[in-house]
């Protein structure tokens, strides 16, 4: 058993991004992850926001840390070519009340840094949003809010970080922690790991992780938000990311282009046990009723998928738990903006650790640059030239997205390999069109056996458990 000087639990945004910071130094890391991929809790599953940061109270650790990550966010997703869009957002408000809220969430935003927030009249954001309700009476613009795919951006700092060294353990679930001889042990179903530091960033199971390693602090509450994914023939219903004044349940329902060009529209926020991620009638109804409050005009027939993300809150508190204590460091409660502030809060946590004596010497040949082949955006003369290099990339795979079977082969040989077809489609959009995989699901199962060495059988659609095909394999070799 090799002693890391750093064990991470969890591979999703924060996770992912603090292996990411921690690669920048002479420092030996390891990733423990439980689902079979990356990005496979609430990373995958949310409404892909990078907030402004006019929403959290000043003061606060939500405030400073979504300020500076939704910044370093667009330079890192220029670096690692992960798809970003800054489209701005506007909190709409429909009532003098939340008109009032509008001033009080500006001032909020200016004594956080957000730069550039205005309030615009009715007019003025119809104007700018045609397809808004003749009803709203004014709304807030904040211009440095983005979108982007949060599980590519995921995807591309852990990537970058097994590149710089970090070693990566997919399928491993931590069972026990326990203090050892000045170091952390770590028991998971894959035998035991051991290191000087660890960093709990185990997002709705960060409460069990902590409790194995120290006393009861804090409680996960899971909330559930369901949302719809529309057709990219409604991806121009909207230009910008539009919210309604926030409330109790948080933000609320916000209608939003995607980095992809469809439309998503949700969340709603439903108190739930564990990771349920179930959709619901009563829940999708309601999202449907708020979204249409904003914009009337959204044609939900046109809608291709529903789902459900599953967020972290903390019972005790509404800001992020980022804490160290005898090596031990928590990054817990990170709900929204937990997507917008990972790259900062991950800075956070490698200075706890720097301040708990983790030495921090830089890596001279630290590298970071990602980039890989979107065979819809070449041009035709860039198309050809890359097939006659390797006619793999001639064979489309995925008509709705026009994904090749050359962007799937390099994704199966980078640096963190999909094991099902949701990984691939996390990768290279497969699967992601109007038909949801109705086609191109069945080769991309048969590309995956092929260069997995497994059957078909063995080819689940997402998380373990989820088989696709059934019946009797020959044994021996797998595929042939």
């Amino acid at each position: 058993m090799l002693m890391q000087d750093v064990i991470i639990i969890g591979c999703g945004i924060v996770g992912a991004a603090a292996a990411f910071e921690l690669a920048k130094y002479q420092v030996r890391v390891t990733v423990l992850e439980k689902e079979n991929d990356v990005a496979n809790g609430t990373t995958k599953a949310n409404s892909a926001i990078l907030h402004a940061g006019y929403d959290p109270l000043p003061g606060s650790l939500m405030a400073r840390l979504n300020v500076r990550g939704v910044a370093l966010a667009k330079k890192l997703c220029q670096k690692l070519d992960v798809p970003y869009r800054a489209c701005g957002s506007l909190v709409l408000a429909f009532s003098p009340e939340e008109c009032a809220t509008l001033e009080t969430l500006k001032a909020r935003g200016e004594a956080n840094g957000v730069p550039g927030l205005e309030i615009l009249s009715g007019e003025e954001v119809r104007r700018r949003e045609p397809n808004l309700s003749e009803k709203v009476l004014a709304a807030l613009y904040a211009p440095t809010a983005a979108i982007c795919s949060p599980w590519e951006y995921c995807l591309a700092l852990a990537e970058t970080a097994v590149r710089n060294g970090a070693e990566l353990h997919l399928e491993t679930e931590v069972t026990g922690i326990e203090k050892a001889g000045g170091l952390w042990l770590v028991h998971t179903n894959r035998g035991d790991f051991s290191a000087r530091y660890l960093i709990n960033a185990a997002g709705v199971c960060a409460d069990a992780v902590h409790d194995m390693a120290a006393p009861h602090e804090f409680s996960i509450r899971p909330s559930r938000g369901e949302y719809y994914l529309l057709d990219k023939a409604e991806g121009r219903r909207v230009g910008c990311t539009v919210f309604q004044c926030p409330n109790q349940d948080g933000k609320g329902v916000l209608v939003s282009p995607t980095v992809h060009g469809n439309l998503i529209v949700g969340p709603n926020a439903c108190p739930v046990v564990g990771e349920d991620t179930s959709t619901t009638a009563e829940g999708l109804a309601f999202v449907r009723e708020k979204a249409l409050k904003s914009v009337p005009s959204v044609a939900f027939g046109q809608s291709i998928r529903n789902f459900a993300g599953v967020r972290a809150h903390a019972a005790e508190t509404s800001d992020f738990i980022l804490q160290e204590k005898d090596g031990f460091v928590d990054a817990a409660g990170i709900c929204s903006p937990g997507l917008s502030a990972a790259p900062a809060i991950a800075e956070y946590l490698v200075e706890l650790l720097k301040n708990a004596g983790l030495t921090l010497e830089e890596k001279p040949d630290f590298f970071c640059q990602r980039r890989r082949v979107r065979f819809k955006e070449l041009s035709p003369a860039q198309r050809a030239e890359l097939v006659q290099e390797n006619p793999a990339y001639g064979r489309v795979i995925c008509r709705c997205e026009t994904v090749t079977e050359g962007e799937i082969l390099d994704a199966l040989h980078g640096p963190i390999p999909p094991r099902s077809v949701d990984a691939v489609k996390r990768r290279v959009n497969a699967g992601m069109g109007r038909c949801q995989g109705g086609f191109c699901g069945p080769r991309v199962v048969e590309i995956l056996a092929r260069e997995l060495g497994l059957w078909p059988e063995q080819i689940q659609q997402d998380k373990n458990g989820t088989w696709l095909l059934c019946g009797e394999t020959k044994g021996g070799s797998a595929y042939v």
